[in-house]
């Protein structure tokens, strides 16, 4: 059985962050971030402590924060950012 894939939606927040980088560092993002709608726990990815369903995937330096909502097959995309600053809240 096929499972429908997950639809990608941005915070305003992430989208700020995301639009804030570099062109290669975006296009880098955008493959692994475009992966997650059909495989949102991909091997690699963490889970974050104290966060119901928030996620972590590492990308070289850089770090996409997202959530997983399987009831309504969604990943919101929550922060992204450089190791050392995305987790500041």
């Amino acid at each position: 059985m096929v499972r429908p894939p997950y639809q990608i939606e941005f915070t305003s927040v992430a989208w700020r962050d995301f639009s804030r980088l570099t062109t290669s560092v975006q296009e880098r993002l955008q493959v692994k971030i475009d992966a997650l709608a059909q495989q949102p726990r991909p091997p690699g990815v963490q889970k974050l402590e104290g966060r119901e369903n928030r996620y972590r995937l590492r990308a070289g330096n850089y770090r996409v924060i997202y959530e997983i909502q399987d009831e309504v097959l969604l990943v919101l995309i929550v922060r992204i950012g450089h190791r050392r600053e995305v987790y500041r809240q």
